[in-house]
């Protein structure tokens, strides 16, 4: 058991779908915990909260990596709109990531500044608080079109068309 866990902790495709809830699943939970914390006005929960939330934002630069070295054995598995969806799947990643990498920052700040400027706590768990909103909404756009890559039973209509086809 534990030699085949090892070998498919080898594979990226693997490690990519085992880590890629991360930044959706474990931000929403976070981020939850953060608004909690904020109404009972306890920062050791926040900082707990905060902690989570970088943990989870962090994430998506692992997923990212293993999915980019995923690709090539992931394309000799889908049909023609399973590669539409992982063509569309990549361009919201390279394009959406940015959200995540600014929510590691401004949660590391949320968590590092108050101990020197307590009045910066607030503000900073505001933007922790916004800025996770976007990158949740674009983990979910991403998400949204990965799992159509290889489940056929998500398609529910056609896969979209790409920029230089449409130049034909």
């Amino acid at each position: 058991m534990i030699e085949t866990l090892l070998r498919d902790l080898r594979q990226a495709e693997y490690v990519h779908t085992l880590l890629n809830p991360l930044p959706v699943y474990g931000l929403a939970l976070s981020l939850l915990g953060l608004i909690v914390a904020l109404f009972l006005r306890s920062r050791p929960a926040q900082v707990t909260a905060l902690v989570l939330i970088l943990i989870s934002a962090a994430s998506a630069w692992p997923v990212i990596h293993f999915g980019e070295q995923a690709k090539s054995q992931v394309l000799t598995l889908v049909d023609g709109d399973g590669r539409a969806w992982l063509e569309e799947h990549e361009e919201r990643a390279e394009t959406l990531q940015y959200f995540f990498f600014a929510l590691t920052a401004v949660t590391a700040a949320a968590i590092i500044m108050p101990k020197t400027w307590p009045r910066m706590a607030l503000p900073l768990i505001v933007a922790t608080i916004v800025l996770g909103v976007c990158s949740l909404g674009a983990g979910v756009s991403i998400a949204y079109a990965g799992g159509k890559i290889r489940h056929r039973e998500f398609r529910t209509g056609p896969p979209p068309e790409r920029a230089d086809a449409q130049l034909r």
